[in-house]
């Protein structure tokens, strides 16, 4: 269980990594935590709740899987049910996040929202490469469009 938790805090950590944010703790709670030992997966589900540092992540269930049990071996991190990333700077919005750390791409789906100082973008689907800082909003094959609204500063 120990290792379970260890390797839910370094998915999480691996998000908030982009961040500048190393070292600095995960704070989680939900309305329930189920762990299969067995598969490597543990979900929090109910009003989840994930913080660290100035980065807040909310979703109705958020789930890490470690098939081997070690917090460095994170295969997926999954957040569904209207999930709310928050920053300083920046709010983001959609139906599900998935991370995965061997390609540090973090997928953002499902009437995908993101709003800053300067604007809003909607669209279907948002892609985040975190290794390369590369942002890009697509239709996700849905058919569905991409729109802004700008505010000259």
């Amino acid at each position: 269980m120990k290792r379970m938790l260890a390797a839910i805090g370094m998915g999480l950590a691996l998000c908030g990594a982009a961040l500048g944010q190393a070292n600095v703790p995960v704070e989680i709670s939900a309305d329930s935590f189920v762990v299969e030992e067995a598969t490597g997966r543990g979900v929090f589900s109910g009003n989840v709740r994930v913080e660290r540092g100035n980065l807040s992540l909310e979703a109705a269930e958020v789930s890490v899987v470690s098939p081997d049990g070690s917090a460095t071996a994170i295969s997926s991190f999954e957040a569904t049910g209207s999930v709310r990333i928050r920053t300083p700077d920046q709010r983001a919005s959609g139906e599900r996040a998935r991370y995965d750390p061997t390609t540090q791409i973090l997928r953002l789906s499902g009437n995908v929202e993101v709003t800053n100082a300067t604007g809003t973008l909607r669209g279907p689907e948002l892609v985040i490469n975190l290794a390369t800082n590369v942002s890009t909003f697509s239709s996700g094959g849905s058919g569905g469009r991409v729109t802004g609204v700008f505010t000259p500063q």
